[in-house]
C-alpha cells in the first residue's frame, strides 16, 4: 500500500511536465553540465540520475531550476514549520491545533485553508509578474541579479548553498512527512529515550 502511495506519487510528477518540448544541441547542454554553473558542486557534480535534462532547452531548464529553487524555498519554510508545530506553538487559533502537524492540518479550519491558498496565490502572482521583466534570472524575484552577477565567487557560493539546503530540506520534509504518517510519531525520533 505505501509502494503504491510512493509509485503514483512519483508518477503524478509528470503532470508538472512543460507541454512542449524542443530539442537541443549537444552543446547547450554541455552547457548545464559545466562545473562552473550554479547547482553543480561537489562530491556529486551534475546529478541527473533518470536523465530528465536530455534534449531541453536553455529555457526548460532555467524552468527547472526556478521550480527546484521554489521547491527548495519552501520545503525549507515546511521544515522550520513542522518543528514550530511539533514543539507545541501555534500562533494562530489560540493555540488549541493539535501539536502533531498532520493532524493539525486536518483540523485548521476552512478559513484558514483559504488564507493560505490566497496567501500562496499572491505570491505566485507576484512572482510571475516578476519575471516579465527585463534582465531576470531563474530565481530571483527579489532582483539580487541587478546588483551582483555570477562572477562574484561569494555570490556564487551563497546560490550554491540555498540550492543544496533546499535540496536537503526537500528530502527532510518528505521524511518528516513519511515517518509522521507510517508512524504517528512526529517530533524528533532521535534523542527521544
Amino acid at each position: 500500500m505505501k509502494i503504491a502511495a510512493l509509485l503514483s506519487l512519483v508518477a503524478s510528477a509528470a503532470a508538472f511536465a512543460p507541454a512542449s518540448q524542443q530539442s537541443r544541441s549537444a552543446t547547450e547542454l554541455a552547457a548545464w553540465k559545466d562545473e562552473t554553473v550554479t547547482g553543480i558542486t561537489a562530491p556529486v557534480g551534475f546529478f541527473d540520475p533518470l536523465g530528465l535534462s536530455a534534449g531541453k532547452s536553455d529555457e526548460v531548464m532555467q524552468h527547472y531550476r526556478e521550480a527546484e529553487l521554489k521547491h527548495g524555498r519552501v520545503a525549507m519554510a515546511a521544515c522550520l514549520g513542522w518543528y514550530i508545530t511539533a514543539s507545541g506553538v501555534h500562533p494562530a487559533f489560540n493555540s488549541q491545533l493539535s501539536s502533531n502537524p498532520l493532524e493539525a492540518a486536518r483540523e485548521l479550519p476552512f478559513v484558514g485553508w483559504l488564507q493560505f491558498f490566497l496567501g500562496c496565490g499572491a505570491i505566485e502572482w507576484l512572482t510571475e509578474s516578476i519575471k516579465k521583466r527585463p534582465g531576470y534570472v531563474a530565481g530571483d524575484v527579489l532582483g539580487a541579479a541587478y546588483w551582483v552577477d555570477n562572477s562574484d565567487e561569494g555570490w556564487v557560493d551563497y546560490q550554491n548553498k540555498e540550492i543544496n539546503n533546499g535540496r536537503l530540506a526537500m528530502l527532510a520534509i518528505s521524511g518528516m512527512w513519511a515517518q509522521a504518517a507510517s508512524t504517528g510519531e512526529y517530533g524528533d525520533l532521535i534523542f527521544r529515550h
